[in-house]
């Protein structure tokens, strides 16, 4: 998985873990922290929620084509610094005033726009690591690990949201309104590491920095001929549409998913529960499934003793927590988002594995399979959702009973992150190569900046888990994203022979 990689990919990798590790800090409350700090209704926050995740996903086609002209490097740098801008505004208490608000949505557009800049470039730089020969067959399992390193980030920030929230509020005697903006601050901080590891090993990637005109790699545009550009940019139009609606749905994970963990969800744990809400807990079988795969496949024997005593010592300190458990754990809506980045570092070697032995055998499915099989996979995460939520009351009705009110086991939400999460795999860090092989050279900024744009879509549509989250039934919340991954899917069959064609 790890061998044979170009070096590049891991300085790119690390540069992103650090502004991913912000970002995912700050959405992490951001839901909740719309209607704690301006009383907003379930669904004007979803509106505003769902609209900055729609930019923050559609300026990376505005940073495509700026990078085509100016270079990839020039971009993802000046994204930092504008993304630092708009946390550093997020981070100040200002209140739930008008004013407040104007300010805030200022630095979610500063933020969105940084975020435009730097993160389809950084991806473009990625995939222009693979135009080398030598590195071509890692494409897939290189963004794998890329996309895995995102997710190294995103684990740790619901806990560091809550724990400096925490922090704020017991040490400096602040309200839980302004404690917010201490989670916003660690975005800034992670900038800074972020650059940091950027310019510290530039050497490893400063021949993608300028993009693939600059540095003479033009054989394929070369050879492309005007209908076979069409014929790939048609198929890459085709799955952007297609995506928008699993983005629509999976994104549901900072907003209707959180509603539902912070409404319906049972607010404490004990026992082997408790320990699924300790983020160490979950690093530690992270390296028990890394070292398992080093011990199996391991070449020497001093590796495979290394891997054994890894694993060891891993379970020792899971033993350890267990028995520390003393009572039972508070529960709170935001560290259920722990669990989709926990499952994909953790699945990503599984993954690998998997499609690893059908492509020994030429069975392994190609990007554009995979990606309808993801949609199946999300819908099943949703029916889930919808067998748990058969017997609730409706949002507004929940709201009425009080302490009355009936919960459910943090279960049912960690089953369906775990689901979704395998949705995810198939569809996510597919997709990205797929556009970074598919798409023409001379486009091809402008073509990832396009996926983008079709997750910013699908963000957009995230304002409906808002809308409907009120007097409807609960089931029909999760109902609505099933049919539309369902949906989504048989348009994907449909269209298969054609995409498969351009792979």
């Amino acid at each position: 998985m790890f061998e044979n990689q170009p070096k590049g990919l891991y300085a790119l990798a690390l540069a992103n873990t650090g502004e991913r590790f912000g970002y995912y800090t700050m959405l992490a409350v951001f839901a909740l922290f719309l209607r704690a700090n301006y009383g907003l209704t379930p669904g004007t926050a979803g509106v505003i929620y769902s609209s900055f995740l729609m930019f923050v996903y559609f300026f990376p086609l505005i940073g495509g084509f700026m990078a085509d002209k100016f270079g990839f490097g020039k971009m993802v740098t000046t994204g930092i610094i504008i993304m630092f801008l708009g946390y550093l505004l997020l981070s100040v208490p200002l209140g739930g005033n008008t004013v407040a608000l104007v300010v805030m949505l200022v630095a979610l557009l500063s933020i969105g726009l940084g975020t435009g800049l730097f993160k389809g470039n950084l991806q473009v730089m990625v995939g222009d690591l693979y135009n080398d020969p030598q590195f071509a067959d890692k494409r897939d399992s290189g963004f794998s690990i890329f996309y895995m390193a995102i997710n190294i980030g995103a684990l740790f920030a619901p806990t560091a949201a809550i724990r400096i929230m925490e922090w704020a509020q017991q040490s400096l005697n602040v309200s839980e309104n302004d404690s917010y903006h201490f989670a916003f601050a660690v975005a800034c901080a992670s900038l800074i590491l972020s650059i940091a590891i950027y310019y510290a090993f530039r050497s490893t990637f400063r021949h993608v920095e300028g993009g693939s005109k600059k540095n003479g790699n033009t054989s394929e545009e070369d050879t492309l001929s005007p209908s076979e550009t069409k014929e790939r940019l048609i198929a890459l139009l085709l799955v952007f549409g297609v995506v928008a609606f699993f983005w629509m749905s999976f994104h549901q994970n900072g907003l209707s998913l959180t509603y539902f963990a912070n409404e319906f969800t049972e607010t404490s744990a004990d026992g082997l529960k408790a320990m699924a809400f300790n983020v160490w807990n979950l690093v530690a079988i992270i390296v028990m499934v890394y070292a398992a795969f080093s011990l199996f496949q391991g070449k020497s024997f001093s590796g495979k003793v290394k891997s054994g005593l890894v694993i060891i010592a891993a379970l020792a300190f899971l033993s350890y927590s267990y028995n520390s458990i003393e009572g039972s754990v508070e529960v709170k809506a935001p560290i259920f988002q722990q669990f989709n980045p926990f499952y994909v570092v953790a699945l990503t070697p599984v993954s690998l594995a998997i499609f690893g032995w059908l492509a020994a055998r030429n069975k392994e499915p190609k990007a554009p399979r995979k990606i309808a099989y993801g949609m199946i996979v999300a819908a099943v995460a949703f029916c889930l959702m919808l067998y748990a939520s058969l017997t609730l009351p409706s949002p507004a009705d929940q709201a009425s009973l009080g302490d009355a009110a009936p919960r459910v086991s943090s279960y049912w939400l960690i089953s369906t992150y775990l689901i979704l999460t395998f949705g995810e795999l198939l569809l996510s860090p597919m997709g990205i190569s797929f556009v970074s092989k598919v798409a023409p050279p001379k486009y091809k900024g402008a073509c990832m900046g396009g996926w983008f744009v079709s997750t910013a879509l699908g963000n957009q549509l995230v304002m409906v888990g808002g809308l409907l989250w009120g007097d409807l039934p609960l089931w029909t919340v999760w109902a609505v994203f099933a049919c539309l991954c369902l949906l989504a899917a048989a348009f994907m069959f449909l269209i298969m022979k054609r995409l498969e064609k351009v792979c």
